[in-house]
């Protein structure tokens, strides 16, 4: 039977902390398969835990800001178990939370988010809520759940089908996976310090790792107080805070728009470049970035200025967490400029192969991690191959820009 490490992360709030503790002793999931992690984001004063019929572990780390993401990965590598389940400090678990989680995650590489409802536990005691949990009392009442995300669910069939832009629809206080992909992803991007956002980023992550995602309608945890929107009258602002924290890790238009450079591309292109010419080169390079979220990869050091003053244009292989964040991935085996075409709009058709001998081939960053690597079809897209040794720049760039490419 699974192993389950349920990590709490937690500042300042003991009232509720016993709510969420007194809950998971009511759980249907076995007490001895079950360990509960409480990783403490430097509370002034260090929570109490209690006895509890499950294993517990208290972790902290010094208050350096609002580090929810660190505070997860330090209470996740504590833990042990084969799953792990995130479940905020104010958010309390039903009966049958966990069990859902496990049935929902089974032995796949399945990212799953419970569904979270909106109460009032101000001034609730252990008693008050066990009697509720059990069904002999009457429960709070319940506020508003957000109906956007709510139509997200129904719209695909509880994310069974849904597109890249479902790390949207993931939310880290009612989050389960497997450990192993937990490990494999790299956990939680530590560098967040504000609210919000480090959930999307772990969960775009899963996604392009080759992962799944499931909404869990029968996981259901009562979060202490009003959906985030019902909470702040500067709710927008405080959202573009969020979304400027995560554009330079989310590569999705969505999530950063067009138009900026990022360090974290959306489309990492490695260069076969061996015996090619510089100028063949440039142009090749070039026709690639035009108006694309890209990065370039040669395969070995140019002393061509333009490419050497261009931030897009690196050396060598690209970095493991470039590639984990990049949705394309694209290999340029020759010479060539695209044409009238754009890469990204190449993109929007991977998996896809241009040129005799597939010169250019495009791939999806997560089929290729779900060893999806049937050779791409060729198709439509106009690409010229620059195989003249006496390539002449200006020409080809007259004709470019008579004919807008």
């Amino acid at each position: 039977m699974t192993r389950v490490c349920v990590v709490v992360p937690y500042f300042d709030a003991q009232p509720r902390l016993d709510l969420v503790l007194a809950a998971l002793e009511l759980q249907t999931w076995p007490a001895d398969r079950l360990e509960v992690v409480v990783s403490d984001d430097g509370s002034p004063v260090v929570p109490e835990l209690g006895q509890r019929p499950y294993r517990t572990t208290l972790v902290r780390q010094p208050d350096l800001g609002f580090r929810a993401a660190a505070a997860r990965n330090l209470g996740a590598a504590a833990g042990g178990g084969d799953l792990l389940c995130f479940l905020d400090g104010d958010t309390v678990p039903d009966r049958g939370y966990v069990a859902a989680m496990v049935d929902a995650v089974g032995t796949g590489q399945v990212l799953a988010v419970g569904r979270r409802r909106h109460v009032d536990l101000h001034g609730w005691s252990g008693h008050r809520l066990r009697d509720w949990l059990l069904g002999t009392a009457p429960g709070p009442d319940e506020h508003p759940a957000p109906q956007w995300l709510a139509d997200a669910y129904s719209r695909t069939d509880d994310l069974a089908t849904v597109g890249d832009d479902g790390y949207r629809f993931v939310i880290g206080a009612v989050l389960a996976l497997p450990r192993s992909l937990f490990d494999r992803v790299g956990g939680f991007e530590e560098s967040f310090t504000e609210y919000g956002g480090e959930d999307w980023e772990l969960a775009n992550r899963c996604w392009l790792a080759g992962a799944d995602f499931r909404h869990v309608p029968d996981a259901v945890a009562w979060h202490d107080g009003r959906d985030f929107a019902g909470r702040s009258e500067d709710h927008v602002a405080v959202k573009n805070v969020e979304g400027l924290a995560t554009a330079p890790f989310i590569t999705d238009p969505a999530a950063r728009g067009h138009g900026l450079l990022w360090p974290q591309p959306d489309v990492v292109v490695r260069l076969h470049d061996d015996g090619w010419t510089d100028a063949a080169l440039l142009l090749t390079v070039s026709s690639l970035l035009r108006d694309t979220d890209a990065g370039v990869w040669l395969s070995h050091e140019r002393p061509l200025a333009p490419l050497k003053g261009d931030p897009r244009v690196h050396v060598g292989d690209p970095d493991r967490q470039v590639l984990a964040r990049c949705r394309y991935q694209v290999d340029v085996r020759e010479p060539l400029v695209l044409g009238g075409s754009r890469l990204r709009e190449l993109c929007a058709e991977a998996p896809l192969g241009l040129g005799l001998g597939s010169a250019l081939t495009v791939r999806r960053t997560r089929d290729l991690n779900r060893g999806h690597l049937a050779a791409p079809a060729t198709t439509a897209f106009a690409v010229e191959l620059l195989s003249d040794p006496d390539l002449d720049l200006e020409r080809v760039w007259s004709r470019a820009a008579r004919d807008g490419w």
